[in-house]
């Protein structure tokens, strides 16, 4: 994976989900409006469009302030072309568990790509599988 010049110093975490989500990592301090007005985290209301999730997650990969986006499995779903299209490994795109649905690692792509990576195609798959069907 090709990787894009960072700028010196720290780089910020973007979040997109729900209000709950959203709400406990502003509590953490992650939140931050930039001097053009710029978010780093996006809610999801119920009428909250994909086009509105792709946009906004598009223009955090975009950012060069941004290190790390987290999104709620549910949002990502919804914009999953963007998440398999993304290659860049800054900014990192990680999945977390959304109030939305209950958090399944067979469809973070990241963990897909682990698996296949420390076991191999197919088999990192099925490993994948067969663990996240003990955990159930």
């Amino acid at each position: 994976m090709a990787s894009r010049p960072v700028r010196k110093g720290t780089l910020l975490v973007a979040a997109i989900g729900d209000a709950s989500t959203i709400t406990g990592l502003l509590l953490t301090g992650m939140g931050e409006r930039n001097d053009r007005g710029l978010k780093n985290f996006m809610i999801i209301e119920r009428n909250t469009t994909d086009e509105e999730i792709d946009q906004t997650l598009r223009g955090f990969l975009s950012r060069p302030d941004i290190g790390i986006v987290l999104i709620s499995q549910g949002a990502a779903e919804r914009v999953r072309n963007v998440i398999v299209e993304h290659e860049l490994t800054i900014p990192t795109i990680l999945e977390i568990p959304g109030d939305d649905a209950p958090y399944d690692p067979e469809k973070d792509t990241i963990v897909v790509r682990a698996a296949k990576i420390l076991w191999g195609g197919d088999t990192g798959v099925e490993k994948l599988k067969s663990m996240t069907a003990a955990l159930k």
